[in-house]
């Protein structure tokens, strides 16, 4: 309907805005970290809240900072319609960048590399310049489009918790923090923790230490042990089987009578272990394989790593591994595990599908490591499930295929994002099909003629849901 009128409006002038504009939040790490006073999440997402709130003043958009939980922009003062929920928190770093993370730079392969270009970032910018191009094209509006500025998404959702505490649902509602088409299915989770103790034993050789994982939600990257009793000579001897085994790389070097083990894997995001190396769980392999002591540490370690062993993303160790046809098949991500010499903690992050239940998925976990000594705690999440037959679905899934002249399709998620507990919500966009991000990974990217073209779809829908 506007489709001609945005396509000339998205000039390559305004392409290097977009740019512009998304260095600016890229630059600001935003990684959550302890709360200080009228900054709940710490410095880094309130300072990210406060440079996304002023492009949103200068490009003359009223705002509204929510006490540093969320920030708000409204396209016009008319009756609440539509909500597009982004967020400006990001992960962590990590390792293997070939660039500053935090500094965004556009390569000649047509990538915008840096930390929350695609999540979620870039989608936030688009979803604003979408609002601008609606208003500067003078296309008259019904209702409004508020532009929602979270930054505790990857922790948690504390901020649209507090948020929707202040605020009512709008009547549609969408969160550009997933994929093209349109997710209208985001699993149900299960993320227990789950402990062990035992009496430290002196006998050699042990495992001192054992550390891996930095967030639930994201594919351990490295890991680290400490081995006493053996050289590191004799542990090399091992790594190399363990490499072949697991795709992991592993370095040995001796210091003060221990030997230091690091395992180098491929971070990836919780939702799509499959596509990540492991280095808990390579580490782990390496580890159990290791002519340690019998002891109660060493037979809790190989337990645990009957359980949930390298590769096995799917549960199958441990009992629970499920499909259906909605919304396909449960994805495991073991991916925090602390060990000293008297205990252990760990969790594991599983997205379940709409099949699953506590009897059939957190009953037979909880039974499998209460048998192998273990305590564990955690409840389910619910998933979420909009129906591919609404109206507001099938307007977004139309102007998808108007734009691109691809097929309109409903798709299932293993990621949450901020409308799982919105009834009607649907995560829409940004990045196309087939597209590899390297979301919370090293080298995270978007391609800027899809980033350009998800801003013109936002344009459409909201010109058509509000106008």
């Amino acid at each position: 309907m506007y489709k001609d009128r945005i396509d000339a409006y998205f000039t390559p002038e305004v392409e290097q805005e977009m740019v512009r504009a998304l260095s600016r939040l890229v630059a600001v790490r935003s990684v959550k970290e302890a709360p200080l006073p009228g900054k709940p999440f710490g410095a880094g997402p309130a300072a990210a809240l406060a440079e996304a709130l002023q492009l949103c003043g200068e490009m003359g958009f009223k705002t509204r900072n929510y006490e540093n939980y969320v920030g708000a922009a409204d396209l016009s003062d008319k009756p609440a319609g539509l909500d597009i929920l982004g967020h400006l928190d990001v992960v962590g770093e990590g390792t293997g960048w070939e660039t500053d993370p935090y500094t965004a730079v556009l390569k000649d392969d047509g990538m915008l590399y840096g930390r929350g270009t695609d999540d979620d970032k870039g989608p936030v910018v688009a979803a604003l310049f979408a609002m601008r191009a609606v208003r500067d094209l003078g296309i008259p509006l019904r209702t409004n489009a508020r532009l929602i500025l979270g930054t505790d998404e990857e922790s948690g959702f504390a901020d649209i918790t507090y948020y929707y505490s202040k605020e009512k649902y709008a009547p549609m509602t969408f969160s550009p923090d997933a994929g093209f088409p349109v997710v209208n299915i985001e699993k149900g989770s299960y993320k227990p923790t789950f402990t062990a103790e035992w009496e430290a034993s002196e006998s050699l050789p042990r495992l001192r230490t054992f550390r891996g994982g930095y967030r639930i939600n994201v594919v351990p990257p490295d890991a680290e042990a400490t081995v006493e009793g053996m050289t590191a000579a004799a542990v090399r001897g091992y790594c190399g089987v363990a490499a072949a085994q697991t795709g992991a790389q592993f370095t040995v070097t001796e210091k003060n009578g221990l030997v230091h083990i690091a395992c180098k894997g491929k971070a990836g995001h919780a939702a799509s272990p499959e596509d990540a190396c492991n280095a808990l769980t390579a580490l782990l392999h390496l580890v159990v394989s290791l002519p340690l002591a019998d002891c109660s540490q060493t037979r809790a370690m190989k337990a645990l790593y009957r359980l949930l062993p390298h590769g096995d993303s799917a549960g199958r160790a441990l009992g629970i591994a499920q499909r259906d046809e909605l919304s396909g098949a449960l994805t495991l991500a073991f991916s925090l595990l602390t060990v000293t010499e008297s205990d252990l903690t760990g969790r594991f992050d599983a997205r379940v599908p709409i099949c699953a239940t506590y009897e059939n998925c957190a009953k037979v976990a909880e039974k499998a490591f209460g048998k192998a000594g273990f305590g564990i705690t955690g409840s389910m999440a619910a998933p979420h499930h909009t129906p591919a037959e609404s109206p507001f679905v099938r307007t977004l899934l139309q102007i998808y295929e108007d734009y691109t002249g691809l097929k309109g399709e409903c798709l299932s998620t293993g990621g949450g994002t901020y409308v799982h507990d919105i009834p009607g919500g649907v995560a829409f966009g940004s990045s196309m099909p087939g597209f590899v991000s390297n979301l919370h990974s090293a080298n995270e990217r978007l391609r800027v003629k899809d980033w350009v073209l998800s801003a013109k779809i936002f344009a459409e829908v909201i010109a058509r849901l509000c106008g």
